[in-house]
């Protein structure tokens, strides 16, 4: 981008972009716990913003669902519970199975090339017990995997559905993971559907998605369970 066209962005737009940012992080990290109110002085306070773009990045997290906005009387971080969950594993199996059946028509071997990076990237990153920086380096790695897996298909808002969904799955599976340990089956099943998605096996690839998403969505939910106990 030239200077004169880096200019003409709007100081606000960046400064909204970037509080999206670190919001939605502390979000997913659990330092805005589930259900908690969001108070806008202390978040002005904490990120040294005006009221305008403050409120602006809520109304931006607020469409992508990780904010709720309750009665005009203020924001808070969208709670969690069995049937959200449920909804999410429903939807991410149906439109990241769309997803992956366009990628998969439309991806050249450059676009093979990028999935098998990422997932030698992901593969890389420490299994088990993990320290919280480690845990963020594989929350990166395996979003970037998944978000590569889809990125031929030719449908933006598919894909920006898709990766709204990944946002809300992954918060579920961040606090489950606070308290159990990483599931053995997920690095067997990253690199099948990586290899389904190559070799242009449509039916395996959607089967492998499939049970994947649903198989973290059961233990999350059985998490949720006992801890509504």
């Amino acid at each position: 981008m030239s200077d004169a066209r880096a200019s003409a962005v709007p100081a606000s737009a960046t400064l909204s972009t970037t509080l999206v940012t670190r919001l939605r992080d502390a979000i997913m990290r659990g330092e805005l716990l589930p259900g908690s109110k969001l108070n806008l002085d202390r978040l002005r306070t904490a990120f040294g913003v005006s009221l305008s773009p403050l409120r602006e990045a809520l109304c931006r997290l607020e469409n992508d669902g990780l904010v709720a906005l309750i009665d005009q009387r203020g924001y808070r971080v969208t709670p969690v519970s069995a049937d959200n969950l449920t909804e999410i594993i429903r939807l991410r199996v149906e439109l990241e199975g769309l997803a992956i059946k366009e990628a998969i028509e439309h991806g050249d071997v450059a676009w093979e090339g990028r999935i098998l990076a990422a997932l030698h990237r992901l593969s890389r990153c420490k299994r088990g017990a993990r320290s919280a920086a480690e845990q963020e380096v594989w929350e990166t790695a395996h979003r970037a995997f998944h978000a590569e897996l889809i990125s031929a298909c030719q449908m933006p808002l598919l894909r920006q559905f898709c990766a709204t969904l990944h946002d809300q799955s992954d918060r579920y599976r961040r606090i489950f993971l606070k308290k159990n340990a990483p599931d053995r089956n997920v690095p067997v099943e990253h690199t099948a559907l990586a290899h389904a998605m190559i070799e242009r096996r449509t039916r395996d690839a959607t089967r492998i998605l499939r049970e994947h998403i649903e198989r973290t969505g059961r233990n999350i939910q059985a998490a949720l369970a006992l801890t509504s106990k």
